[in-house]
């Protein structure tokens, strides 16, 4: 019973593994704090550059 057992769980954890790579998350990736400053400051200063060039 005990080795049945073991040969059963260790290939349905394959299967789940096999699993989850097909069904991938739809969440977005995670951008850190310290990234979301950096593409904060990179799309803030262009359009005020833009429109000191044109004054």
């Amino acid at each position: 019973m005990n080795r049945k057992k073991k040969i059963f769980t260790k290939l349905k954890a394959k299967d789940k593994r096999a699993n989850a790579k097909l069904h991938k998350s739809n969440k977005p990736a995670y951008v850190s704090k310290a990234e979301r400053e950096k593409l904060a400051q990179q799309e803030d200063p262009a359009p005020e550059q833009t429109s000191s060039t044109e004054q």
